[in-house]
């Protein structure tokens, strides 16, 4: 029976095992062995990672051919208007490749949100807020790009969702294990 371990992967970890030094990694978060990141996450990014010892399952989770969303929480620096917000659903043309379309909206802080450490820039005269996008595809440092092209920074990127499974109820740095056959079952 496979297992499938979430992980809310804090600000600053890489998405490996392997010691980086001077920089923690999923070794220093994950006891169990013989499981691997399905995709990964900036350093600068934080939020969740599914970890598992399935290789077909790694491959379905990470690969864009099979669609499975991925919601992200983003704060940026201003305001987006509408026009800027459908530039998201036609796909944003970033030089070296098109997005596909994505669904975007404007949320307010999520609630429960942990503080980020480091925290981020604070700028009294330039307010910021937080969008909620629906990717499914995830390139290098795509939303990331994304926000900047439209003229909005992020300042902080969380991946709330992969397909149904969600970071609630765990904090930075925790982890739980599901139930592989439950989890076999609603596949």
């Amino acid at each position: 029976m496979s297992r499938i371990i979430l992980f809310n992967k804090p600000y600053g970890v890489m998405t490996q095992f392997t010691a980086i030094v001077e920089r923690p990694t999923l070794k220093d978060y994950i006891a169990v062995p013989g499981v691997y990141a399905a995709g990964r996450l900036d350093a600068d990014s934080e939020g969740l990672l599914v970890l598992t010892d399935d290789g077909r399952l790694q491959r379905r989770i990470a690969d864009p051919h099979h669609k499975l969303p991925k919601i992200y929480w983003v704060q940026v620096e201003g305001v987006p208007d509408a026009a800027a917000l459908r530039s998201f659903a036609s796909g944003i043309d970033l030089g070296d490749f098109k997005t596909l379309p994505c669904r975007v909206r404007q949320i307010s802080e999520p609630d429960g949100l942990w503080p980020r450490v480091p925290p981020i820039r604070f700028r009294k005269e330039k307010p910021t807020s937080w969008l909620e996008v629906e990717l499914r595809e995830g390139k290098n440092r795509q939303l990331r790009r994304m926000t900047a092209k439209i003229g909005f920074p992020t300042l902080r990127l969380i991946r709330w969702a992969i397909g149904s499974w969600t970071i609630a109820g765990l904090a930075p740095g925790m982890s739980r294990e599901l139930d592989a056959a439950s989890e076999e079952k609603a596949r």
